[in-house]
């Protein structure tokens, strides 16, 4: 046989291996940047049923819907989150594995856990998906249908009065402590282990004022089960459009709103960080989805990226002021 050694051909050849090269890095790398490429599971970190895992889902589906992809829940609880953050963090970093976090988790987590295996820095935010203000709220005996009715009430009744939070280390719990600073209170804190409990007990009088979740307390307000005394949003939600704000009543240090969002591991490559967040920016843009999480009580904001990166930390230099206040340290 005889080899062609010949100039051109050796040229032909080199074309040939260069472009066989090209083809495979091409193809390497589109492979590499694509998402998904396997099913995504978000990772909540509270029991199936609630309005966490509610927006979990309803946010999973439309990310199927946009990107053809698989996306499960996987219901994560335990300390407020922390475990869920654990699994997401010790996941392969590669957009795959997310974490449905919420303020609570991620802002207020790190001031009261003193051993927590997770840090902020273990992620990116990507998006914040629902926000909604909390709701104070005091059973019908209670003689008092405004904020200053009720704080003459309670100052009149010191040391007797309990206010009950959802859960202890959360906003509803420490917004109880700051009304108790503002107006030199005496109320007494009794922590629930959620929503639903607390509801329970405002509803039977056993405790007789809360800082609950809005939709929560919607129904109960508007059947006349629970008197609505104030919202903490900064201007009047839609929801309640008869219910002052604390900031309109002259207490804008008392404004909070509680938020579920998306989080990455920070060591996701930025091409696939990417993709995810132009894909939660699409599904937060859309009207179905909106008309979906809003029939639940929720707005959808569009605050993604940076912004919502900005908003975590200054939400988290203010818990942990309170925090520190409070001389509150959770459990491990």
């Amino acid at each position: 046989m005889t080899l062609d050694a010949s100039p051109s051909a050796i040229s032909r050849n080199a074309r040939a291996t260069l472009l066989a090269l090209v083809a495979c890095c091409a193809t390497t790398m589109a492979s590499a940047q694509a998402w998904p490429t396997k099913p995504v599971t978000l990772v909540v970190g509270t029991p199936a049923g609630g309005s966490v895992d509610a927006y979990g889902r309803a946010l999973a589906d439309q990310l199927a819907r946009q990107t053809g992809g698989t996306f499960l829940v996987e219901n994560k609880r335990g300390a407020n989150g922390n475990l869920s953050a654990e699994q997401v963090k010790n996941a392969q970093a590669d957009g795959h594995t997310l974490w449905i976090s919420t303020q609570a988790m991620f802002t207020i987590n790190p001031s009261v856990y003193s051993a927590m295996r997770w840090k902020q820095a273990d992620f990116k935010p990507i998006a914040k998906g629902i926000e909604s203000p909390l709701v104070l709220v005091t059973h019908p005996s209670v003689p008092a249908k405004t904020l200053s009715e009720l704080v003459k009430w309670v100052s009149a009744n010191p040391g007797k009065v309990n206010y009950a939070s959802f859960s202890p280390g959360t906003p509803s719990h420490f917004l109880g402590f700051q009304l108790n600073e503002r107006f030199k209170l005496d109320m007494v804190h009794v922590a629930y282990k959620g929503s639903a409990p607390q509801i329970a007990d405002l509803l039977g009088g056993q405790v007789l004022v809360g800082f609950t979740q809005l939709q929560a307390a919607l129904p109960n307000v508007q059947s006349g089960k629970l008197n609505a005394i104030a919202v903490t949003s900064r201007v009047r939600t839609n929801f309640m459009p008869q219910v002052p704000s604390l900031a309109e009543l002259g207490f804008p240090e008392l404004s909070s709103t509680v938020w579920f969002g998306l989080v990455a591991p920070s060591a996701t490559p930025r091409t696939v960080l990417d993709q995810i967040l132009a894909a939660t920016v699409k599904a937060q843009a859309d009207a179905a989805y909106k008309a979906r999480l809003e029939a639940q009580g929720f707005d959808v904001p569009q605050e993604s990226g940076d912004e919502f990166a900005a908003t975590i930390a200054a939400e988290t230099a203010r818990w942990a002021q309170v925090v520190k206040a409070t001389g509150f340290r959770a459990n491990e």
